[in-house]
């Protein structure tokens, strides 16, 4: 049999170059109805702006109907149509390679070699939890979820401030977010001496505040590296504090001093200076126009900062009514009142003044949070919902969370109905017959959600710059996205399909396939909550 993971990106770039030179023309099917007929279509307007009005070559047809390659899916037929070429994969074919392999759809991509390197930079987190502004709050929640996400894909990240509140730790703990609360010492003389030297002389009626060194100009800084990069053309003047050199210092010690370059054994990269790694200011809206000054400083005062700095910035969050006005701990303290309210109406007042609840009730609080902040695309404006939270409302945390228990409890009741001699235990992967898997919903999870992941956490990880210049996007929405499109496909599967059938000999081998279907399911979610800094519940 075939090894080797199978890739959605590897099928359409093979499909694609089976058809010869020219634009990408296939794309993946991802809805029910037209997954019943095929998995993968060339659109007819598409094929006819690449061949004219000529049909595909014959011979091209063929090509795909027998395309083989590294992680290129068996396809099973390919044939024209009104709609165009209409290809379907072998999919019992696709479900023994995938579900015999399940590790390997659950993880990222192999890390990449030599380790790229990235300093993560939230301002926000050198603020007190207790006047935190939501906007804040988004941008410490995509730089949390980012470097996650980086550093399951080999990158080595390192996350800046380290936090000196002493109340921020265990707000941050209460989100979920892992952060660093102690760093190393950095001096700030070489910083201070070279501030003294570029300070611009106060005028006479320039009253500097207390704990300032003075101005320095930063506007030829702004047109040498020109308005088009994005810096915003008022820049001009920056006050330097101590407390600014402070914040510079740590940053120069987290470029200049990687853990792993003084780790026995392991030598560092040639690209292992400051220029060897980039820099990701995550921003609030309101906080980048101080981030600018701040990179602008970082220049003027140390000719070995780094050339490569982004900003990621993060929209503005809008509620209605008191919504608007919430402060960070405000809103979690909201949404966990909801979170409760909802688990008193499904289950009782009792259950919720269980203290063996309350973490239960902590992480819905904390997964009804994230999946709001995260679900929007971090440089968009983000709404608040200004409704209640529901578990059987879809697109929520709440929600994910709610099916992520109903997998637990399938498999607790798999097992215990083995112990009690029910079911036989659970058979080598190799004996199953993934044949008897032909449910509709079934193929739509392994095709739309075990297949693609490894695919999606790539794209999730991968720092874009639209042009060359300050500003950086991320695909942080993506996993939020994709985990509740995962939830609602797998609900409807559930509440339709009875996998725990009655114990009949003659009934076992489908059962055996459809859980270990729903295991690579679970496997996949799992991994997709750990990226969020949630932990699985095994029960709602």
């Amino acid at each position: 049999m075939a090894t080797g993971r199978l890739g959605v990106e590897e099928t359409l770039g093979a499909l694609n170059a089976a058809l010869g030179a020219g634009g990408p023309v296939w794309f993946k099917e991802t809805r029910a109805r037209y997954l019943r007929a095929r998995d993968f279509l060339a659109p007819r307007r598409a094929l006819q702006a690449r061949f004219g009005d000529a049909q595909v070559p014959e011979l091209a047809v063929r090509a795909l109907a027998g395309l083989q390659g590294p992680g290129v899916a068996p396809v099973l037929r390919c044939a024209p149509t009104p709609a165009g070429l209409e290809l379907q994969l072998q999919r019992t074919a696709v479900f023994e390679r995938v579900l015999g392999a399940v590790a390997a759809y659950a993880a990222p991509a192999a890390p990449a070699a030599p380790r790229p390197r990235v300093v993560l930079h939230c301002p926000a987190l050198r603020d007190d939890p207790d006047a935190l502004r939501l906007s804040q709050l988004r941008a410490v929640l995509v730089a949390d979820h980012l470097a996650r996400v980086l550093q399951a894909h080999g990158v080595s990240v390192r996350r800046v401030p380290a936090v000196q509140d002493p109340h921020m730790p265990a707000f941050l703990q209460q989100l979920g977010v892992d952060w660093p609360t102690a760093s190393q010492g950095a001096t700030l003389d070489a910083l201070r001496n070279r501030a003294l030297a570029e300070l611009t002389s106060a005028g006479d009626g320039d009253h500097l505040p207390s704990g300032a060194l003075g101005r320095v100009c930063l506007k030829g800084l702004v047109e040498e590296r020109g308005r088009a990069a994005g810096y915003d053309p008022n820049l001009n003047d920056c006050l330097v504090t101590e407390e600014l050199l402070s914040v510079l210092a740590e940053l120069q010690e987290a470029v200049r001093h990687w853990p792993e370059d003084s780790a026995p054994g392991l030598a560092a990269p040639p690209d292992a200076d400051a220029e060897g790694c980039m820099i990701v200011h995550v921003v609030s809206c309101e906080e980048e126009f101080q981030q600018q000054k701040l990179d602008l400083l970082w220049w003027k005062l140390d000719d070995q900062a780094p050339f490569r700095q982004k900003h990621l910035v993060c929209g503005p969050v809008k509620g209605t009514g008191a919504h608007g006005t919430l402060t960070a701990r405000e809103y979690y303290e909201l949404r966990h009142t909801q979170v409760c309210k909802a688990s008193a109406l499904r289950h009782s007042m009792d259950l919720v003044q269980d203290p063996a609840w309350t973490d239960i009730f902590r992480v819905l609080s904390v997964a009804a949070i994230k999946f709001e902040m995260l679900s929007t695309a971090p440089q968009c404006q983000l709404i608040l919902a200004n409704d209640s939270i529901s578990t059987k409302g879809t697109k929520s945390g709440t929600f994910v969370m709610y099916n992520c228990a109903r997998l637990a409890t399938l498999f607790e009741s798999y097992k215990h109905s083995m112990e009690q001699g029910l079911y036989p235990a659970f058979p080598p992967i190799s004996d199953l017959d993934f044949s008897l898997l032909h449910d509709e919903g079934e193929w739509l999870l392994l095709f739309n959600s075990v297949l693609p992941f490894p695919d999606l956490l790539s794209q999730t990880a991968a720092l874009v710059s639209t042009v060359p210049g300050l500003h950086i996007t991320a695909r942080t929405e993506m996993v939020c996205k994709f985990l509740v499109q995962l939830s609602m496909d797998f609900s409807s599967y559930y509440n339709r399909v009875h996998i725990l059938g009655e114990p009949r000999t003659h009934l076992f081998g489908q059962m055996f396939a459809r859980l270990q279907l729903l295991r690579a399911v679970r496997e996949v979610l799992h991994t997709g909550l750990a990226l969020l800094g949630l932990p699985p519940l095994s029960h709602i």
